[in-house]
Order: C-alpha cells, then structure tokens, then sequence
C-alpha cells in the first residue's frame, strides 16, 4: 500500500489524558514526521498538530485509536502527495 502525507489536529479538552496521547504517538511513531503542541489556557484546551508519512490504513488507526479516547477531538487529512 502507497504511503501519503497526512496531518492530524488533537484536541485536547481533559488534560489527564495527555499520557495516554502521548503513549499513541509514540506507538506510531514510525509515521510521525513532525510534532507540535500548544496549550491554550484561556480556553482550557491544548493542541496537537501532527505530520505523518504512512498507508491510509495506518493514519486511520491512528486517528481511530485516539479518537476513542473520552475528553479528545481529532481531525485527519490525507494529501494526494505520495
């Protein structure tokens, strides 16, 4: 399967599953190209944005596993970039 350029937006709304995240990511680690978080204390929310380099199979997984953690919202997109 054909790896793409993807990017996943974390959003983090309880933060006592930030170690849970983190533990994710680095289970992925393999397609993680970049990383950045920013906490947003005004909002009481802190954001991810990360850039990956993998099947669409496994950017879904990703996004499905951190998806199923209560207290987070994720967003994924998939570039037509090989």
């Amino acid at each position: 399967m054909e790896k793409r350029l993807g990017t996943l937006s974390i959003f983090i709304e309880n933060e006592n599953v930030s170690s849970k995240v983190n533990e994710i990511l680095h289970e992925f680690r393999k397609i993680v190209i970049s990383r950045m978080g920013t906490p947003y204390r005004e909002k009481q929310v802190a954001v991810i944005v990360v850039i990956l380099n993998g099947t669409t199979d496994e950017i879904g997984a990703l996004s499905g596993k951190l998806g199923n953690i209560k207290g987070i919202s994720v967003k994924s997109a998939i570039s037509k970039i090989k």
